[in-house]
């Protein structure tokens, strides 16, 4: 069975955080590790393929998603875990950092569900898009006691801390100098109501656990695209998220688009949540913030906690971080020059092509011009 692997990866205690220059250079060793680990043998013989490795660095350490063939999940975490380490001692430059944790990441609320229904009458349908449809349908929350319902939104509120690069002012909470008065605060500019901490806690922490869930959805919507090695235009088996992009370009969203889609939403998020977020980096990257929205509507929406004042909230963050909607032409069906002016700086080989020379793109997403005689491998 396939599992998706996350370890946790920390520089020494007392060592000084790492900046730019040393994030990219720890990216490099950590992935040239990796690729020079053709499988792993465990106990009792058991052997174990290696299919993908995604490195994210912040500056406190690193985060990997390993994905592996393995005969247990147990035996994944454990594997994987030694051979993190294995990769850290034969790099001199990090042979003093040290593994915090190797573990599949689960959803407790859908795990306990499945768990709970195997083999039941309630079991989640086993046809993957029958299955989609059981998970993103509204529940029934008659039956849900006030109990419950509050037990998911502190969840969720307990989530907000970690989204470390951005403010309540950004979820549009009032600065206290500036707060209205109490009988004004009932809406705010353009008539947007009046935002809470709590309602801004909210939002912040269904983002938090909505780019848990879209970057596994992602790791599965890259499986799928290799397992028949073809593209989202001609795939026969479920995905999650590709088949939301803008649909001119299916024909181009093959594995190694999906790799580098992927790596970018890893880069982003944990930009957004190690505190070193500043600006978007480049179209892709709009793009991952565009589905990782949708999420966590979807996400607050199912639990019931959707009101007007959360969707305001998200709607002032995304007001604030996206920099301009140009990349929204790209959904338009009317052909290459439906959005005018606007889209026609839009091309696909520029998805993953910095904004400018100030903004970060992941070096393994990163567009690069291919050497004399060799084959271009990157979508252009």
């Amino acid at each position: 069975m396939t599992y998706v692997v996350t370890v946790e990866i920390r520089i020494p205690e007392g060592a000084p955080e790492l900046d730019g220059l040393h994030r990219v250079g720890a990216s490099a060793l950590l992935e040239q590790g990796f690729a020079s680990v053709a499988g792993i043998e465990g106990a009792d013989g058991m052997e174990m393929d290696l299919f993908d490795v995604a490195v994210a660095v912040h500056p406190g350490g690193a985060i990997l998603k390993v994905m592996v063939a393995a005969p247990s999940l147990e035996f994944a975490e454990e594997a994987v875990g030694s051979v993190s380490e294995e990769v850290l001692e034969r790099s001199e430059l990090l042979a003093e950092w040290t593994v915090e944790s190797s573990e599949v990441q689960l959803h407790t609320d859908a795990a306990r569900e499945s768990l709970e229904a195997a083999d039941g009458p309630g079991a989640p349908p086993s046809d993957p898009q029958a299955r989609r449809a059981h998970h993103t349908a509204k529940p029934d929350t008659a039956d849900e006691t006030d109990g419950e319902a509050q037990d998911h939104e502190a969840a969720f509120r307990a989530l907000a801390p970690r989204l470390r690069s951005f403010t309540p002012a950004v979820f549009g909470v009032a600065e206290e100098a500036s707060a209205p008065p109490e009988e004004e605060s009932a809406e705010a500019e353009g008539g947007i109501p009046g935002i809470t901490p709590e309602k801004a806690e909210l939002a912040a922490g269904s983002l938090v656990y909505g780019a848990e869930v879209l970057i596994d959805e992602l790791y599965d919507d890259v499986q799928a695209l290799a397992e028949e090695d073809t593209t989202v235009s001609e795939c026969q088996g479920h995905l999650w998220h590709l088949d939301q992009l803008p649909s001119r370009h299916a024909a181009q969203y093959n594995e190694l688009f999906a790799r580098r889609f992927l790596v970018t939403a890893i880069a982003l998020t944990t930009r957004f949540t190690d505190g070193s977020f500043r600006r978007l980096g480049c179209l892709a990257e709009e793009l991952v913030l565009k589905l990782l929205l949708e999420q966590a509507h979807v996400t607050l929406d199912l639990h019931g906690l959707l009101d007007d004042e959360v969707a305001a909230a998200l709607g002032r963050f995304a007001g604030e971080v996206y920099e301009d909607m140009d990349f929204a032409w790209l959904q338009d069906e009317g052909g290459e020059g439906a959005g005018g002016e606007g889209v026609a700086t839009l091309g696909f080989g520029t998805w993953f092509t910095p904004f400018d020379d100030a903004r970060y793109v992941h070096p393994y997403a990163l567009d690069e011009m291919p050497e004399t005689g060799v084959p271009d491998t990157a979508e252009n």
